[in-house]
């Protein structure tokens, strides 16, 4: 082997090198998991045609962190939730893609694999995915200083199921379903929902989702509870929220109606309606497109400078 081809190949080694080791995925609870039953592990991940991959039966939560290149971090973390309808969650193209395009631009950021609810694996599955977003922010903010992260600079975001999780998270981040001795701030400070499950009302809600979280018979305190328009206050995070006209799986009325809530309280808030979609995205815009869209508001915001 020439020097030439040696040379390219130590480069493309270490290339590959840093790029595997740029993710780290750690337990999201360091003892034992709230809330949990014990069962197996079943978790499976399964190639699919228009999303990649789909990861379900989660009972084991972790949090997989992408950190921005060496001396580029701007202090901004996003905790990323995919969506799946709480029956899967779709871990590639609404998990570790987000994450790396967020890397890229000096945000630290983290996927979360929560836990899916089921009755086998949880006391009370209605609020197991909740204690999880709760306590990865919880996990995050701990940890700031060691990954060169901005105290006021750490939010949430989730698509479709994985929005109404963010959206959760940040109408409900003083709820006392996690260990939390240290009084550690659970509100996270911006929230990016994409298409998001935002009410789990008969008249807007994705019964879906609402089904696999609440069982089929969900009390109307429960609906009440998990449907996060009817709980935006003046502490609730500012948000980026994007949808698409013609979305027939999770109506657009669920992010105009958070939207119209968060104007009612003054809360710093950005909507786009895309005319056309579907839901996903799977057909427009294109990610650079409403993805860009996310990243001015953050601009604008200076969370990203």
């Amino acid at each position: 082997m020439n020097y030439k081809k040696s040379l390219i190949l130590t480069v493309f080694l270490l290339a590959t090198f840093q790029l595997s080791n740029a993710q780290q995925t750690i337990p999201l609870y360091p003892a034992k998991i709230p809330n949990s039953k014990l069962s197996a592990n079943e978790e499976q991940k399964t190639a699919n045609a228009l999303v990649d991959t789909v990861t379900r039966k989660v009972s084991v939560p972790t949090l997989s962190i992408f950190l921005p290149p060496k001396n580029q971090s701007n202090g901004t973390a996003v905790i990323i939730c995919p969506g799946g309808g709480y029956g899967g969650l779709l871990t590639k193209r609404e998990g570790s893609d987000v994450a790396r395009a967020f890397a890229k631009l000096g945000v630290t950021a983290f996927v979360l694999k929560y836990r899916l609810p089921d009755d086998v694996i949880m006391e009370d599955k209605s609020i197991g995915p909740l204690q999880d977003a709760l306590q990865a922010l919880k996990t995050v903010r701990q940890n700031a200083g060691k990954w060169n992260i901005d105290l006021k600079k750490i939010g949430i975001m989730g698509f479709s199921a994985g929005g109404h999780l963010a959206s959760s998270a940040g109408t409900h981040y003083d709820a006392r379903i996690i260990e939390n001795p240290e009084k550690t701030d659970l509100r996270p400070n911006f929230m990016v929902l994409v298409n998001p499950v935002i009410s789990f009302s008969d008249e807007i809600g994705h019964a879906g989702s609402r089904n696999n979280l609440l069982g089929k018979t969900p009390s109307a305190e429960k609906i009440n509870f998990f449907s996060n328009e009817l709980h935006v206050n003046q502490s609730t995070p500012q948000t980026f929220l994007v949808h698409t006209a013609d979305d027939t799986v999770v109506s657009p009325e669920n992010s105009l109606r958070f939207y119209y809530a968060l104007r009612k309280y003054k809360v710093n808030a950005e909507l786009h309606v895309y005319s056309e979609g579907e839901h996903g995205f799977l057909k427009k815009p294109v990610f650079e497109e409403w993805f860009g869209r996310a990243i001015n508001w953050m601009r604008d915001r200076h969370l990203i400078e």
